[in-house]
């Protein structure tokens, strides 16, 4: 990553210096396909920007990251490319007032899903290619202006192999061999895009009838690989695009701007998905090769209405800068859930809000590294790590408390005037603040100051008095706030009282809505009711806080956590036990114990699969070493009688077998999954397909039962894309210390594996049983871990540095290890370190957590 950074600063001076006027980018990717032998894979890009300087004689820079420049000209006159161009600026001297930039280059294609992504397709030699580029990544492909503030329309053209067929944001044809597409709006570099390769393609149409009586019609474009041809169901994900775009008409009144609405699944992709205008991106893993549950295809869907409200935050209506990076972020996350509960099928989406993503969220915003939503973000290597719980989910929170702040209506007033106001354009935080005032006449600066301009994460306790009659005499909330971050905030919550009704369930007998102001606030509304059992604050979820309990309420969910008959209510009351537990204030055995005696009881699928999860996570990280062999058997014993006790071909069942393989340790349960794969052992209604084979033969590999010869002979069964990362990761999670050598030195010593398999082998290699083998390489991770950093794109850099950290090996030398590294290094790049404080963070967390444990148990 040397010399590859842009600093705040030198963007702010370059955008008070220059506008563009637009782009036209011509890309020749025939070189994509054909044996190269041993010569670097490159293709000629030939970009002319037309800009005005507003300070005529100015120097300013242009950016572009490739091997080679052939030529360069500015205003008619040709530019030494070996004087201007040093690897990732072409330097602008004596600009005129108006000007016209011409650069030719030969551009890398790349393996690390970052540019240009070439991906040869095992299973038929294939190749097929895709751009991303968020946040900087625009300029690997063509020369640019690289920041949002910079708007542009675009005019790409493309050559390309014959049988191929290309796609851009704008609508293309194909003349005289070449793919011209329509000019787009002014957009921002990274929003561009270029799919390109025989891929399969679906279409279908959206048509609506606008208010002044026009016809709006969108044309809808899907494609993935061939290979996923079979499995891919364009129907569904046509169902969900059509009604999100009926939902975003019906609630912003400004029509889809950018025409046509292509989307693509694409392999090897680092993220969930790309909001690019017109030609959204997204990881193929969204489609399907097996069965899985319902809770799949909501993430997809939410996913897909997440991208759709980017179209108009973030791609019509822009930040300045990163530091505003939530201003789409967190909305897009926030609508993606209120799209989907209000015009899909997916009506419970809220309940899988505050399990999954607010638990993203209250994890980040409790790191060293948390920061307010908007945040602090000095230049690139800042913003690629704020695409975190914070922007995201902490964000989306946030905006759904504000909602029950100033109401849904003056919300979504707000965001229609911000979208008129503001379109084609860049904002900064008082633009959406100053709209939001008008139509909700609220004090919207002092609330952006409590929730977005500050950190961290406040706790609610309820406090209850009873009287002599055993009603409620006084109930009061208290907040509380850590010591590293104490603003105390506004919150507008729902406290709910529960009791057990004639059929024994938990059920809301009496419910009041308050602001908590302050350190304690009491509750009148609820003085002279029937004594609860439960008491749960922030009840429906409506603002962003760790829910606490008080005693009694603690000792009813021990007793009757899976009698709570609400979803959000139950819920919330595991997401709450889980924060108990990571902050040392529950023991993780209590929690696992907890999860055995009630999550077979768990009727929201995204609920079970995050128990499932956060049970692992308590019984590797959370639990006393000495109990972890003991909660490994309840949890595999437990898993087994669910699993066989779930209704036949039930989602429950698939949920289960693949917790049961996650957890299977013991001869006894290798030999169960032995016997599902070869067919031996039978589970009524349980189809042990492809996916799910892969899911059974980790574990074996992990424990040396399924060694290289029996990896190979699967991949053959199954010789696809998919197939190879399954089996990268079930070779390199071998209990041997060749095979961990061999895994290290893959992802830290060479370049050669792509981002995905980096990723695969990465995920092999640090496996829970297997600490003393992973022991060597603690030290070896200190010593390498900067010049990985500088050597390898960030994307590798943060996958190496995140997923080899020795979190396994947690112990109080382990903490000092990485103490005296960051003391040793603090002129290391402000990104590395950051990472490394959070990997240090989770590692004390855990050993506090283990001492938890532990306190008073043998």
């Amino acid at each position: 990553m040397p010399g590859e950074n842009l600093s705040r600063d030198e963007a702010q001076e370059r955008a008070a210096l220059l506008s563009v006027d637009g782009y036209e980018v011509s890309l020749d990717l025939r070189s994509a396909v054909g044996d190269r032998g041993d010569e670097p894979r490159t293709f000629r890009s030939v970009t002319t920007i037309r800009f005005r300087c507003s300070d005529p004689g100015a120097t300013s820079f242009a950016d572009l990251i490739a091997p080679s420049v052939t030529s360069v000209s500015l205003n008619g006159k040709d530019l030494d490319p070996r004087a201007v161009f040093d690897g990732s600026r072409i330097v602008l001297e004596d600009l005129a007032a108006e000007n016209e930039l011409v650069v030719d280059a030969q551009c890398a294609y790349s393996r690390t899903g970052e540019g240009m992504h070439r991906f040869v397709d095992p299973e038929d030699g294939e190749v097929y290619l895709y751009t991303q580029y968020e946040p900087a990544d625009s300029r690997r492909v063509f020369a640019n202006f690289e920041q949002p503030d910079l708007k542009a329309p675009f005019r790409f053209e493309v050559r390309a192999p014959e049988d191929w067929v290309v796609w851009s944001n704008g609508v293309g044809e194909r003349t005289d061999g070449v793919w011209r597409f329509a000019e787009t709006k002014p957009i921002s570099t990274y929003i561009t895009a270029v799919v390109a390769g025989p891929y399969h393609y679906v279409t279908d149409s959206y048509e609506r009838v606008l208010g002044d009586g026009t016809r709006l019609e969108i044309p809808l474009g899907a494609m993935c690989r061939k290979g996923l041809a079979p499995y891919f169901d364009a129907d569904d994900v046509f169902e969900i695009t059509k009604q999100g775009l009926d939902f975003f008409h019906d609630h912003f009144d400004y029509p889809y701007p950018f025409g046509k609405y292509d989307q693509a699944f694409v392999p090897e992709y680092n993220l969930g998905a790309m909001e690019n205008p017109g030609l959204v991106t997204f990881r193929e893993e969204f489609i399907f090769r097996g069965k899985v549950t319902r809770a799949s295809y909501e993430r997809r869907a939410n996913v897909i209405l997440h991208e759709m409200a980017h179209m108009w935050f973030g791609d019509l209506v822009t930040m300045v800068w990163w530091d505003d990076l939530w201003l789409k972020e967190s909305f897009a996350d926030f609508m993606g859930t209120f799209s989907m509960v209000e015009a899909t099928r997916f009506t419970n989406g809220w309940v899988t809000f505050a399990n999954n993503r607010k638990s993203w969220a209250y994890r980040a915003d409790q790191l060293p590294s948390t920061h307010p939503v908007t945040a602090d973000i000095r230049d690139l290597e800042d913003a690629k790590l704020n695409f975190d719980g914070i922007t995201y989910a902490k964000g989306a929170s946030v905006l759904k408390q504000l909602v029950a702040y100033v109401g849904r209506e003056a919300f979504l007033e707000g965001a229609r005037r911000y979208f008129k106001r503001n379109a084609y354009g860049n904002t900064r935080l008082g633009d959406l603040l100053s709209v939001l005032e008008e139509t909700s006449g609220r004090d919207m600066p002092a609330w952006s100051r409590a929730w977005l301009e500050t950190a961290g994460v406040n706790s609610l306790t309820p406090q209850v008095l009873l009287d002599a009659e055993g009603r409620i005499d006084e109930l009061a909330v208290v907040q509380e706030a850590a010591e590293s971050h104490p603003e105390l905030r506004p919150h507008r919550v729902a406290i709910g009282l529960y009791r057990r009704g004639g059929d024994g369930a938990l059920e809301r007998y009496a419910r009041a809505e308050v602001d908590v102001v302050g350190a304690r606030t009491v509750v009148a509304e609820l003085a002279g009711a029937e004594a609860p059992e439960l008491v749960l604050v922030n009840d429906d979820d409506l603002t962003y806080c760790k829910i606490r309990f008080d005693a009694g309420s603690l000792d009813t969910l021990r007793a009757a956590l899976g009698d709570i008959s609400d979803p959000l209510a139950r819920a919330l009351c595991w997401s709450a036990l889980w924060n108990l537990t990571r902050d040392a204030l529950l023991p993780a055995r209590d929690f696992v114990d907890l999860v055995l005696r009630f999550a077979g009881r768990e009727s929201d699928i995204g609920v079970l699969q995050m128990l499932h999860a956060w049970a692992n996570s308590a019984l590797t990280f959370y639990a006393a070493p000495q109990w972890r062999e003991t909660g490994g058997r309840l949890l595999a014993e437990g898993a087994l009688r669910e699993l066989r006790a779930a209704e036949p071909g039930s989602q429950h069942q698939l949920t289960w077998a693949r917790f049961f393989a996650a957890v299977a340790s013991s001869e006894a349960d290798l030999g169960v999954l032995q016997g599902l794969l070869a067919g031996t052992e039978k589970v009524e209604g349980l189809e042990v397909d492809q996916e799910l084979r892969w899911a059974f033969l980790e574990p074996l590999a992990t424990y040396g039962v399924a060694g290289e010869g029996i990896l190979a002979a699967e991949l053959a069964r199954d010789d696809t894309a998919s197939g190879k990362r399954h089996q990268v990761r079930c070779l390199a999670a071998r209990p041997s210390a060749a095979v961990k050598a061999q895994a290290w030195a893959s992802v830290v010593e060479s370049d050669v594996l792509s981002n995905a398999l980096v990723e695969a082998t990465i995920a092999g290699f640090a496996r829970p049983s297997q600490r003393e083998l992973a022991a060597p390489y603690a030290e070896r991770y200190f010593e390498v871990i900067e010049r990985v950093w500088a050597e390898r794109s960030i994307q590798i850099g943060m996958d190496v540095v995140r997923g080899l950290f020795p979190s396994l090996q947690d112990s109080p030398a382990t903490l000092e290890a990485t103490d005296a590294w960051l003391a040793a290094h603090e002129g290391a790049a402000p990104a590395l370190r950051r990472l490394v404080v959070e990997a240090r963070d989770d590692l004390a967390r855990a050993l506090r957590a283990q001492a938890c444990d532990a306190g008073g148990k043998e």
